[in-house]
């Protein structure tokens, strides 16, 4: 007897971690359902700069922030091909610990792609962030506004840590 499936999204703004896939497999271990993740990375080409100036400075990177200043910006063309590296990095991870995956580059707000991907079977939704002081502390990060418009469990983590968003 086969056992139930069961379809995690992850969101994540950059390519994920083995800290990443080890604390997003993590959550899993006791279920009794084959997993499948499927990994979703905006190309980010409409870069938002006074709130990434902010975040950066709240970080104390002083040489991000002054990038982000003078438009030190991909290309759209740039953009695409750097999100696609980074879902096939963390679609390899996942495999390189026997789970199934795929993924996709979305547009720059990846909400509508993420609503799709419920709706085609998703289960629950993590998200993989960076911390952003401003998005934050406001709850206008992904994670918040997917909590919303979505009916399913969402967490949010914070890239390379097992802190949560």
């Amino acid at each position: 007897m086969s056992a139930e499936a069961w379809t995690v999204v992850v969101l994540s703004e950059d390519a994920l971690t083995s800290a990443d896939v080890d604390h997003i497999t993590g959550l899993h271990t006791e279920m009794d359902a084959e997993i499948a993740y499927r990994v979703l990375v905006p190309a980010d080409t409409e870069h938002r700069v006074v709130s990434s100036v902010l975040d950066h400075l709240g970080m104390l990177e002083l040489r991000e922030a002054w990038d982000d200043l003078i438009g030190k910006e991909p290309t759209p063309q740039q953009a695409t091909a750097t999100a696609a590296e980074q879902v096939t990095e963390s679609v390899e991870l996942f495999r390189d610990r026997g789970a199934t995956a795929s993924g996709e580059v979305t547009e720059d707000d990846p909400l509508p792609t993420l609503q799709r991907a419920v709706a085609d079977g998703g289960d629950e939704v993590v998200v993989v962030t960076y911390p952003h002081a401003v998005e934050d502390t406001f709850h206008t990060d992904w994670a918040s506004r997917a909590r919303d418009v979505l009916q399913v469990p969402v967490l949010h983590l914070y890239a390379g840590t097992s802190e949560l968003g």
